[in-house]
């Protein structure tokens, strides 16, 4: 682990090199060791940094350049998942199956064996949902969970961290009921870490590390309720349906 810092077991939670100091190969790879407990995370998570590791690793802490982001007013919805969403194909929640979305989530993929979702990660993130700082969206199909996506909340920041799908467009069904909601939240930024085919195709971009952090300084400081989101969410998605109901009647002659 030449290269980066070691942080020991009893270091602060505050105890993180400064990101400018990462790796630029591996990309991002910014210091090791320390442990998961819900303070180290949110330290982490608002400075811009985030654990990702393999069983049998330490844990290895990464802020990579360029950060991949969403900003919610960006979100693209093709022709073909908006019909998904306007028929309403799946059923969307948030933080009820929250366990369930994370064990989803560190499956073994089509394309792997291996997760980074390691057990020591699941219940580190299952107890800072407990807390209410992480959250889950799921995808729902003749009652089952068909997709979903789990991260964390901050201020006015979202640390998406996976997702899921065992249905053709349930990941991104959840994601953009995800988003739309996010957005009602006053969320200003997703952080969807490192790009991807997938992430791209819905709005996310790749932006300089220097200014998501300064984005990170101005939205995680702003308050943001630490709260279970399933009633909120529920209550949202009715105000929605209820919207449009009144928009379609307002177009009949």
């Amino acid at each position: 682990m030449s290269g980066i810092r070691w942080l020991p077991a009893g270091a602060g939670v505050d105890a993180f090199p400064p990101p400018h100091l990462a790796l630029d190969e591996p990309n991002g790879l910014l210091a090791a060791g320390g442990d998961l407990r819900p303070e180290r995370l949110l330290s982490a998570y608002r400075r811009g940094i985030f654990p990702w590791y393999e069983r049998g690793q330490p844990i290895l802490w990464w802020c990579p350049n360029p950060r991949a982001v969403l900003f919610p007013e960006d979100l693209r919805v093709s022709r073909s998942l908006r019909r998904v969403v306007r028929r309403e194909i799946f059923r969307i929640t948030a933080d009820t199956a929250f366990d369930r979305v994370i064990r989803a989530c560190a499956a073994p993929r089509r394309y792997g064996t291996g997760t980074w979702i390691t057990d020591e990660m699941s219940d580190a993130y299952r107890l800072l949902h407990t807390l209410g700082w992480a959250h889950s969206f799921e995808a729902w199909r003749d009652g089952e969970l068909a997709g979903g996506l789990y991260g964390v909340a901050i201020g006015r920041v979202f640390f998406g961290e996976s997702m899921f799908a065992r249905v053709t467009d349930a990941s991104k069904a959840a994601f953009v009921a995800a988003v739309s909601y996010l957005r009602a939240r006053d969320i200003g930024l997703i952080d969807c870490q490192i790009a991807s085919a997938h992430l791209t195709s819905l709005g996310a971009v790749d932006i300089p590390r220097k200014r998501f952090l300064k984005l990170l300084k101005e939205l995680c400081a702003e308050p943001g309720r630490v709260e279970t989101w399933t009633a909120d969410f529920e209550a949202w998605l009715a105000q929605r349906h209820e919207n449009d109901a009144s928009t379609a009647a307002s177009r009949c002659p």
